[in-house]
């Protein structure tokens, strides 16, 4: 029952979706901003080459945050996870995919990265709150649990307080690991949709 234990590697899922969400949110409202999306559409670069090469770098970030995050548990904290690295790193690349398609989603909706940072911090909040980092899931009101399982927070989180504190395996998790799958095919693919590339 100790705070660091249970609150840890809750923050360390919010600490990847932050990088992942917010990052990618402003990258191609950037090039929006300082006219560079022009020379780019008239590129023979397809839509969907064009959506991972600004994936790629984040995710590799992201994984990069994440090692530096577990350290930091270990040496900071002491905690070490019951459960295997590797594991915990196979669905965090999943997860990444995810969290890097729902900020390249809202970037191809707007022309300025402050309404892009607008409403990457507002889905943050919604995140944090409704995620179960601080309140059970099994607590909420009905109506808010159907609103959390519509939030891939809640499955990391989930998952990482499984394989950190209980020793989960790969087989244990792969409910959450398929969801998790879906909301990367529909991001990813909406957000490859949504990119309007003019020849």
């Amino acid at each position: 029952m100790n705070y660091k234990y249970f609150m840890v590697p809750g923050i360390l899922v919010l600490l990847l979706t932050m990088v992942g969400a917010n990052l990618t949110a402003i990258n191609i409202v950037r090039e929006k901003e300082i006219g560079t999306i022009e020379q780019i559409n008239v590129t023979p670069v397809r839509k969907h080459h064009f959506i991972l090469g600004k994936l790629i770098p984040f995710w590799v970030l992201g994984l990069f945050v994440l090692t530096v995050g577990l350290l930091i548990a270990r040496v900071v904290y002491g905690i070490i996870p019951m459960g295997s690295l590797l594991t915990i790193y196979a669905f965090a690349a999943v997860y990444l995919l995810a969290v890097l398609g729902l900020g390249l989603l809202i970037s191809t909706y707007f022309t300025t990265q402050q309404q892009a940072m607008l409403v990457s911090f507002f889905l943050m909040m919604i995140f944090i709150l409704l995620g179960g980092l601080y309140t059970s899931i099994e607590s909420m009101p009905r109506w808010s649990q159907y609103i959390t399982r519509a939030i891939p927070v809640s499955y990391f989180i989930e998952v990482m307080r499984a394989v950190m504190l209980k020793g989960s395996g790969l087989k244990d998790i792969i409910p959450q690991l398929l969801t998790i799958l879906g909301f990367a095919i529909v991001f990813n693919g909406w957000a490859v949709y949504s990119y309007r590339k003019r020849s």
